[in-house]
């Protein structure tokens, strides 16, 4: 009799960082700073890896381009840490033909996102996710990110998913929408792990049950953000407390003009990759730079 494969979210707990893409001042992909930005998220205490995700300006990449991303972050990951991989999309036949392309060995499972644009009816999120479950092997991590993709997944359309498709595993839940993140805690099946997506609102929703995020911030205030995480999963919000106030006003600035703009100013400024982008995102306005720098000089 053949078996049942079983999936688990339990490597995606805790701190999981949603790596930049490091480049030159030319636009050409940044390998030595991207292997240079694994080695310090991994060093610095990060549990897990996503590989292009939205904060990698994945939709300025070439198909092959994403390709070298993955693998360079694999190569030099060297399975120390699990690593997601992002791939998502509006199209759902093409999400399911470039799943061929990134599921490949070393990893652990796969991010996608709500389709956008399209404003897809709950039913139509629902056989979107359906349908890649069914075309993948790995674990799938639902992404819900409504500001950015207009269309809102309800916690009944996740709990659905959640005990339709056994390789669904998780979700990273970025709305926002406290009341919608504790109906998502509540009503969840066991073992289904809820992220957040909003580095600002992890403390509080880690105190209502949340288990993880995947995190801008952790590229950058790294040490910090994932001792913040632990010591919330712990129970000792206390001690959470004042590593979430100390980093609170830094978060906010690294949002301030867009992903990844804040965030690449603040790598720069600790010497690990270029301040350098692809259009339509561009370096942060001198007043946003001088603002993370009076941050980083107090609070570093």
């Amino acid at each position: 009799m053949a078996q049942t494969q079983t999936f688990s979210g339990n490597s995606f707990k805790g701190t999981g960082v949603a790596l930049v893409t490091p480049m030159t001042k030319n636009g050409y992909i940044d390998f030595t700073g991207l292997a240079d930005l694994v080695e310090h998220v991994i060093n610095n205490g990060v549990d897990f890896i996503v590989a292009l995700g939205t904060t990698a300006e994945t939709p300025t990449l070439s198909m092959d381009e994403k390709k070298e991303v993955l693998m360079s972050i694999l190569t030099h990951t060297a399975g120390r840490v699990p690593v997601v991989c992002g791939v998502g999309g509006n199209n759902t036949a093409e999400v399911i033909e470039q799943l061929n392309h990134f599921c490949v060995p070393g990893v652990s499972g796969i991010l996608s996102v709500v389709p956008y644009y399209n404003k897809p009816s709950q039913e139509g999120i629902y056989q979107h996710f359906k349908a890649i479950a069914g075309a993948c092997k790995l674990p799938i991590i639902l992404y819900n990110v409504p500001g950015r993709t207009v269309a809102n997944m309800l916690p009944a359309t996740v709990v659905r998913l959640a005990k339709d498709c056994p390789n669904i595993v998780a979700i990273k839940e970025a709305s926002g929408n406290i009341p919608q993140c504790m109906e998502l805690v509540a009503t969840k099946p066991e073992g289904f792990v809820v992220l957040s997506g909003d580095d600002n609102l992890i403390l509080p929703q880690m105190a209502v049950g949340f288990e993880g995020v995947i995190s801008v911030a952790a590229n950058c205030f790294t040490k910090d953000f994932c001792a913040m995480v632990k010591l919330g999963l712990n129970g000792d919000f206390a001690a959470a407390r004042t590593l979430h106030y100390k980093l609170l006003s830094g978060i906010d600035l690294l949002f301030a003009e867009g992903n990844p703009t804040g965030v690449k100013f603040v790598l720069s400024e600790m010497g690990l990759i270029r301040n350098s982008f692809r259009l339509p995102i561009v370096a942060a306005s001198e007043g946003l730079q001088g603002n993370i720098r009076k941050y980083l000089e107090s609070h570093t």
